[in-house]
């Protein structure tokens, strides 16, 4: 047995993904236009959103999104803690990063959160295309997730 053979669980994410749609203030607009386009892959999915963002979403474009509250009020630890539960697969977050945000350390506890799961962030446009349009969207995937509790007990 190597020293790292127990660090990692393998976790199985099935063909239908469940995804959480985040966009700050300034690109809730950028976040509604590419949902518009990817409608009929979104749809395939299990949909979650902060606050404004799914009720505008689900205003615009009349797709189901389990709706969490505002970033700022607590939406993106509500967003972390499904990430924790292994209840989202990934992440598409159009942030803006030349404003400043009161709950910045919020969002910085929620991309690092979802680093620490191994879940797919985009945090742009582009990166969301490429992640739609994987062919791991319609398969089964196995991601590699620490094993917390081998990784406490390893310097003990």
């Amino acid at each position: 047995m190597t020293p790292n053979e127990n660090l990692f669980d393998l976790v199985e994410v099935s063909a239908t993904k469940h995804i959480a749609l985040v966009a700050h203030d300034s690109r809730k607009r950028d976040m509604i236009e590419w949902c518009s386009v990817h409608k009929d892959e979104l749809n395939k999915h299990f949909l979650y959103g902060t606050g404004t963002t799914a009720k505008l979403i689900t205003e615009a474009l009349s797709l189901p999104i389990k709706g969490l509250k505002s970033g700022p009020l607590g939406g993106d630890q509500q967003l972390g803690s499904l990430i924790v539960d292994g209840e989202i697969d990934f992440m598409i977050f159009f942030w803006d990063p030349l404003s400043l945000h009161p709950h910045d350390p919020d969002v910085k506890a929620l991309l690092r959160i979802a680093t620490l799961y191994n879940i797919p962030i985009a945090t742009n446009q582009s990166t969301a295309d490429f992640l739609l349009t994987s062919s791991y969207m319609t398969t089964p995937y196995v991601k590699k997730v620490i094993n917390f509790d081998y990784y406490i007990k390893r310097n003990i």
